[in-house]
């Protein structure tokens, strides 16, 4: 039985078909614009025709940045998209990414062309970008004389600081010259030493806004050693200008905002930094205050003078605890002295004397303790309480004694 496939199947077939298709997914059509409808999403709904026939086209609102002018009906256009299909319907279509009107066509190639070329020479390189200064006091500007954009720059610089110095170099930016006027220009400038360039003008066609294409003007704006703000034509224009300067800015009323610093902010901040400061001051003062006072009672209790006073309290301290410590040493030795005095009077020979004893020695001073220690006819001192006898033995009788 042969295969049998579904609708849904056959179509996303198709659209496979056309996804892998590398000449589809990049293509670049030009026609004239019929059936144009802006929907209410954003997405705008047309179609391109020829003498030969018609494709249907779309461009979703996520992509009308690449859109620099509304379009219209019979309109000639180059549309750069990719064909699909839309599977519900059945039908291819293109999907448009950039539009660009015929006549503008080439010149889009010749930009895309010294685009990639300058981007492989490093000249779009970040690191190669300047910083624009924060407080800038001039500012040079290259643009035409007469133009919306010199006007914008000049009213917005007035409004946010009147005291920036805005140097203007009249130049063509347009046609014949623009591209020699415009270098011309900005090396001008850089001789005068102007803290930021900007280089711009107000918006127009791809034709109009050409010079800011050519590789010329963009090796001016490299070469520079001052910071370049590139600010040409509208939101949505994108030129070779933008990507080799040091800033992009999407209007010159943007770059003269990024440029000028508002003096109004800045004084303000000035003025919260002059109170924190004063508070910090002010806190850092009352501290020191409070450590000198802190030091000023340490010192007062470690100077010299404190301390011999400490030390003379000391020493009266110790002298008086050493004064009653001897006081109470006297006390008891004089206790002690009493009762050995006392144990003295108990065996004193005197108060033996006094009690009617009496102590006997012979002339040669010897204790006589016993009869045995003398004979009959010896001669003896005999003393008593109240002075001296000499007597001679007239007899001895000894103890008799048990045996």
């Amino acid at each position: 039985m042969r295969n049998v496939y579904t609708v849904r199947q056959v179509n996303s077939y198709i659209k496979n078909m056309f996804t892998q298709d590398f000449m589809l997914n990049r293509i670049y059509v030009k026609g004239e614009v019929s059936n144009c409808k802006y929907h209410t999403s954003g997405h705008i709904y047309f179609s391109l025709k020829d003498e030969s026939g018609t494709i249907a086209c779309v461009m979703f609102a996520g992509s009308r940045s690449g859109l620099s002018f509304r379009m219209q009906e019979g309109q000639n256009v180059i549309v750069l998209g990719a064909v699909s299909v839309y599977e519900r319907d059945g039908k291819y279509q293109l999907y448009a990414k950039e539009i660009v009107l015929d006549g503008a066509g080439r010149l889009y190639e010749r930009f895309e062309a010294l685009k990639r070329e300058l981007e492989e020479m490093g000249m779009f390189a970040r690191e190669y970008k300047q910083p624009i200064p924060a407080y800038v006091r001039s500012v040079g500007i290259v643009t035409a004389p007469t133009g919306a954009a010199v006007r914008d720059i000049m009213n917005i610089s007035a409004r946010r600081n009147p005291y920036v110095q805005l140097l203007l170099y009249p130049a063509l930016v347009q046609g014949e010259g623009a591209v020699p006027s415009i270098i011309r220009g900005i090396q001008m400038l850089e001789k005068q030493q102007v803290d930021v360039i900007i280089v711009g003008r107000g918006g127009g066609s791809i034709e109009d806004l050409w010079a800011f294409n050519e590789e010329e003007v963009a090796r001016a704006i490299f070469e520079c050693s001052v910071p370049v703000i590139s600010a040409v034509g509208h939101e949505t224009d994108t030129l070779i200008s933008d990507f080799v300067a040091d800033l992009r800015a999407p209007t010159p009323s943007a770059a003269a905002e990024l440029a000028v610093y508002e003096y109004a902010a800045c004084e303000a901040q000035m003025q919260e930094y002059a109170l924190r400061l004063k508070r910090k001051l002010q806190q850092r003062i009352h501290d020191e205050r409070r450590r000198l006072e802190q030091m000023a009672v340490k010192l007062r209790y470690a100077h010299p003078r404190q301390k011999l006073n400490e030390q003379r309290q000391y020493a009266v301290d110790l002298e008086t605890r050493l004064s009653g410590q001897m006081e109470k040493k006297l006390k008891e030795e004089r206790y002690k002295l009493a009762l050995y005095i006392e144990k003295m009077n108990g065996l004193s020979p005197l108060k033996k004397l006094n009690q009617g004893y009496s102590y006997v020695e012979d002339l040669k001073g010897r204790t006589i303790r016993s009869v045995l220690q003398t004979a009959v006819g010896e001669r003896l001192r005999i003393y008593v309480s109240d002075g001296i006898m000499e007597a001679e033995v007239m007899a001895v009788q000894g103890e008799e004694r048990n045996a």
